[in-house]
């Protein structure tokens, strides 16, 4: 196991803060950081569009990123494109397709705003989407999907981990039964990518997509699309940096990833985000697993102690959300950040439909990376007591 202690240098921010809001963006340790600082102090050039010394140190330090991150997942360099975040992945995915009227889309109750608006955006070209319902712990029942695949099924999208419940999906059961029936799969891993193994051959998935600045404690603004087949869709921006060849006549494309990599990229973003997944390895994201699985088994089982205080999602959950009864969660975030310095996200999460199944307006949700420590579940906890005293 890892030296936490020695982890937590690498974030200073925590010197100053509980920061319990890793569902929605991890801090980015100071390596990443000095990988980042460096591209902009030492060799700042654009990428792939230069002879010079600084364009090539430029262009290899890119790419040699994105070597480290398909690596991480276990796919190839040609397969992993490189985004703004895991958004913009899934709606390449869905306007790179080529749709037609009575195509069927499967998605699940308990998807990101990301992974269920561009979907239900399709109904606009005549494309049937169907909804897979959840337990109220936000499980989903592969079987539930197989009922939903018709022959005219083309793409199931399922999250590999809720952001609201942190519940697990069986994505490579998923995957095998969705690509049985004929259809392609998109596994959101906004959630999973960093905190747990991802294994994407092992999945067997068309598309993998998430963000670099969760798990992979990457810089905002990095994300990826893995693609198993490159030719299986269209890019939705061209322009520079993806053409092999421009006349008057037409253009050709140049191979996957630069096809789908219009434009000049966020560079120093991609470097920092390689040098942070390279920071996951050296610590194991096995380990970071079992630490944060420790953690988010403590706090909620505590917390669901507390008289007044319900706590939302399975036992093997990944994040803690819960309420207080007779208070608004925005209320409940506000007083622990103001007397406690906690930093814990509050409402919907992007996920209304997943939320309104509860029947209620919001949830608080404690979420933990790597760096957090069990004397900062006791202050979460003392907290929450000290509050239900007040409502």
């Amino acid at each position: 196991m890892y030296d936490i202690h020695s982890v937590r240098k690498d974030f200073p921010v925590l010197d100053e803060v509980i920061y319990l809001d890793n569902g929605a963006t991890t801090q980015t340790p100071v390596p990443a950081v000095n990988a980042m600082n460096d591209y902009f102090f030492k060799y700042a050039a654009n990428h792939g569009r230069g002879a010079h010394r600084l364009a090539r140190q430029t262009t290899d330090n890119y790419e040699d990123a994105r070597d480290k991150v398909a690596e991480f997942l276990n796919t190839t360099p040609e397969s992993t494109v490189l985004t703004k975040n895991a958004t913009e992945s899934i709606n390449m995915v869905a306007l790179g397709i080529q749709w037609e009227a009575g195509d069927h889309v499967v998605t699940t109750l308990v998807e990101h705003h990301s992974n269920f608006l561009p979907w239900m955006r399709l109904k606009e070209k005549g494309v049937e989407v169907t909804i897979v319902g959840s337990d109220r712990e936000g499980r989903v029942n592969p079987k539930d999907v197989d009922a939903a695949i018709t022959d005219r099924t083309k793409l199931v999208s399922v999250n590999h981990v809720s952001n609201v419940f942190g519940s697990i999906r069986d994505v490579e059961k998923i995957t095998q039964i969705a690509q049985k029936g004929g259809a392609m799969v998109l596994v959101d891993g906004s959630q999973s990518a960093g905190h747990m193994p991802v294994d994407i051959k092992k999945i067997g998935c068309d598309f993998f997509a998430t963000p670099g600045h969760k798990g992979l404690l990457g810089p905002q603004g990095t994300g990826i699309l893995c693609i198993k087949d490159p030719d299986a869709l269209e890019p939705t921006y061209v322009g520079g940096g993806t053409v092999h060849a421009v006349t008057t006549e037409g253009y050709e494309l140049e191979p996957s990833p630069s096809k789908f990599e219009a434009g000049t990229p966020n560079i120093p973003g991609v470097i920092g985000l390689g040098r942070a997944v390279e920071y996951v390895q050296e610590i194991g994201v096995e380990d970071i697993e079992k630490h944060e699985k420790e953690l988010t088994t403590d706090a909620a089982k505590r917390l669901s102690e507390i008289e007044g205080v319900e706590v939302y999602g399975p036992k093997d959950r990944t994040v803690v959300p819960f309420n207080v009864e007779g208070m608004n969660p925005h209320d409940v975030a506000m007083i622990l950040d103001e007397t406690r310095k906690i930093c814990v996200r509050s409402g919907y999460h992007c996920a209304m439909p997943s939320v309104d199944m509860l029947g209620v307006e919001g949830t608080v949700r404690a979420s933990f990376a790597l760096y957090n420590t069990e004397e900062e579940v006791d202050s979460l906890i003392e907290g929450v007591e000290q509050i239900t005293m007040l409502a």
